[in-house]
């Protein structure tokens, strides 16, 4: 069969044998013998590229073959070396070759798995450890190194130069954190570390100028920024590494006179960090914490560093950092303390200044957050629950309110702020109105000062008087107080009183202090107005009515005297208005009218300068954690306690128990001793009393001990004179004292058992 299909293909054409197929003889005795299964072309593809990968196997064999035939007769010396030490390197056959080949190829798997040891690790531990330490040997920085390179950089400062001084900063602040990465330069001692460390921020800034050969702006506002000089890209490595450096050095520092050296170095590497962005936002991160939780210098010098970048970034920067800052500004005033108070209005100054950079972007930030104040407020009107009045009357909401009003009336005149001055003076209205009770009356005065900023800065009239005249109708200043108090009430840092100081004498003096302060600054703000008698009517009513009410002195003199100071204003008001020309309506002359006698002065504004310095000094003294009564020495009431008076009246009477008479120790000790328990119940009487009088009546007091001492004394030396005297009487007339006195030694045991 298989001659019959060779002789059949030799006679075929070529078109009989491409129609024919390419079967063969085999293919078609496996064909047979497994029928339905046919055997893919593509299955020969690859045999026959195996076949082509191992001829060139063989290629390759007989041609290092060729070549070591050909090294015996140019080389015969190294080839009978060869011979002498190597001969597998010169007979090997190609099934050799294939096999390690098929061996490399193929990974197989050990027969049984070896377990690691514990030495074996340390060796390979100790192996890497030695590689690394070949790998990188670091050089220690001395302080002679660091005195060289700080002339060099003073001579020719060079690129090379400030990467050494680079590399070894870096090693020096990874030593603040502890991180030893892989350095080429170490920092072991904290002198060489000092000496590093001033040395960059004194002369690194001025060797980057010479570096880069940038030139000094004389117009500052112009900045010019280093990655516009052509040796930039060339630097900007080691620049970047630097300034990260600076970064991670400003983050572990806790000194503040080393913090203001590295903020003051900052400001200066500010046109360098704009050209980063990376560095700049690490930047922004380490300054907003050191503005909002450093010391009194370090806020300033991060504050200066913030500013100057938002100037020169305004578009990249401005509306981030405001965010940030804001946030801050609310996170630290949760809680207000005469220390915190400066740094509170610092923050409320420093962001009033950021503000001001773009009063678009202020009005974005303003309307969103007086908007949200707004709304705290109206789900404390409408829900009516004690979480939702917390969320209105905190120390967040309250300084907010101060910080967005000093917002408007520092940018004021501004149109594009000027529709947001009445919600907000609608907010601060309805936070007065949320609870009007006495214990926040405190709240109550920091939202009218809120209120009088705002009036008095933007020309706007806001009904401030109603708030404080309605208190002198709440509060009885003529019923005596409750208790005494040696401190008095600082108004200024609390928002909230308790029971206990609504009965203080404090509380009342706190309060005329306060409504003092507050109506004088508003009447101030409105004195030089045209309708100045108009407005100081209502006021005049309410304090005459309190004059005529009130009983007490202290309360009576500086309403009178404000009473006065009002009336003089008026009066003098009314006179200048009467030479007036002009009318009501023609605007123009009123505001005319009233800028002149804003410039001549009233005796209101004349008084209130003089006021303003003193009352500044008390407020600096409030602050300062001085107290007002510190420096008066007020005499103390020391009462001794009924064991100490027991022991005393002991060693009082203790002759009256030694005489030969049993009736008259009874008679004559229980008489005295009786006297002396009712003066005891009456002091314990008047400890349980609180006392409510100033320092007249804590004189008075003393006067009565003092004679309570005398008629004591008196007393011993009756009580002495009697003793001696019932010595001398017989002892029938003892027997009738005694008979005579059965009544009084009855009523004398019950109080001694008192």
């Amino acid at each position: 069969m298989a001659a019959k299909q060779k002789r059949k293909l030799e006679d075929l054409n070529l078109d009989e044998f491409l129609l024919s197929g390419f079967d063969s003889a085999d293919e078609s005795n496996a064909e047979k013998e497994i029928p339905g299964k046919s055997k893919p072309q593509k299955k020969e593809k690859p045999s026959d590229a195996s076949a082509q990968t191992n001829d060139k196997q063989n290629g390759k064999t007989s041609q290092h073959k060729k070549q070591l035939s050909r090294l015996k007769d140019k080389d015969p010396d190294f080839y009978k070396f060869l011979q002498d030490n190597d001969q597998t390197l010169l007979n090997f056959d190609d099934s050799d070759s294939s096999e390690d080949e098929e061996e490399t190829k193929y990974h197989k798997l050990p027969s049984a798995l070896e377990e690691p040891s514990s030495e074996d690790d340390d060796e390979e531990g100790e192996k890497s450890s030695k590689k690394s330490k070949k790998a990188v040997e670091a050089i220690k920085v001395t302080e002679k190194m660091v005195a060289e390179w700080r002339s060099a950089v003073r001579k020719e400062p060079s690129a090379r130069l400030f990467r050494e001084v680079t590399q070894a900063f870096k090693a020096a602040v990874a030593t603040t954190k502890g991180e030893g990465g892989p350095c080429r330069y170490k920092v072991d001692d904290s002198s060489v570390f000092n000496a590093l460390v001033l040395f960059c921020i004194k002369d690194i800034y001025a060797m980057l100028q010479k570096l880069l050969s940038l030139k000094v702006n004389k117009d500052q506002r112009k900045l010019v920024l280093p990655s516009s000089s052509p040796k930039w890209q060339k630097n900007q490595i080691d620049i970047k590494m630097y300034l990260g450096g600076v970064v991670q050095l400003l983050s572990s520092l806790t000194e503040a006179t080393v913090i203001n050296a590295v903020l003051q170095h900052v400001n200066q590497l500010i046109p360098y960090y704009l050209c980063l962005p990376k560095q700049c936002r690490h930047l922004l991160k380490q300054l907003m914490k050191q503005w909002s939780t450093g010391e009194e210098t370090s806020r300033v010098l991060a504050f200066l560093a913030l500013n100057k970048i938002c100037r020169h970034k305004q578009d990249t920067y401005l509306n981030p950092i405001l965010k940030q800052m804001y946030i801050s500004y609310v996170q630290n005033c949760k809680f207000t303390s005469p220390n915190m108070l400066p740094m509170i209005n610092f923050m409320q100054r420093t962001l009033t200044e950021m503000y001001a950079l773009d009063t678009q972007v202020a009005y974005q930030h303003a309307f969103i957050y007086i908007r949200q104040l707004a709304i705290h407020l109206r789900n404390a009107m409408t829900m009516k629950k004690k979480e939702t009045y917390q969320s209105v009357y905190n120390w967040q909401f309250i300084h907010c309110l101060y910080l967005w009003c000093r917002v408007l009336s520092t940018l004021y005149p501004s149109d594009v702020l000027q529709p947001l001055i009445y919600p907000l003076c609608q907010v601060i209205l309805g936070t007065i109105k949320l609870v009007p009770t006495a214990r926040y009356y405190p709240l109550r005065m920091h939202c009218c000062r809120v209120l009088t900023l705002l009036s008095s800065s933007t020309n706007t009239f806001v009904p401030v008087l109603p708030f404080l005249l309605e208190i002198f109708q709440q509060v009885d200043f003529n019923k005596k107080p409750g208790r005494m108090s040696k401190k008095p009430i600082n108004f200024a840092v609390i928002l909230k009183l308790n029971k206990i100081n609504l009965m203080e004498k404090a509380y009342k003096d706190g309060l005329i202090d306060q409504l003092y302060d507050l109506i004088l600054e508003y009447f101030h703000t409105q004195a030089s107005s045209v309708s100045f008698p108009e407005l100081a009517l209502p006021t005049i009513i309410q304090l005459k009515a309190f004059l005529k009410e009130s009983k007490v002195a202290n309360y009576s003199k500086p309403v009178r005297q404000l009473l006065e100071k009002v009336q003089e204003n008026s009066s003098y008001i009314t006179a200048r208005r009467q030479k007036a020309t002009f009318g009501v309506a023609d605007t123009a002359a009123v505001v005319a009218w009233e800028k002149q006698t804003q410039t001549e002065g009233t005796p209101l504004t004349k008084y209130y300068t003089q006021w303003k310095k003193l009352r500044e000094k008390e407020i600096q003294l409030e602050i300062s954690g001085k107290e007002r009564m510190e420096d008066l020495d007020l005499p103390e009431i020391k009462r001794k306690k009924l064991q100490e008076k027991k022991a005393a009246d002991k060693k009082e009477f203790k002759d009256l128990f030694q005489s030969d008479s049993d009736s008259d120790e009874d008679e004559t000790g229980l008489k005295i001793k009786g006297k002396k328990s009712s003066r005891a119940s009456d002091d314990d009487d008047d400890e349980d009393l609180s006392v409510s009088s100033d320092d007249e009546e804590m004189e008075g007091h003393d006067s009565d001990k003092q004679k309570e001492e005398d008629d004591d004394s008196d007393d011993d030396d009756e009580d002495g004179k009697s003793s001696k005297a019932s010595h001398q009487l017989s002892s029938s007339d003892l027997m009738k004292l005694a008979e005579g006195e059965e009544d009084v030694v009855e009523d004398l045991e019950l109080s001694d058992e008192d």
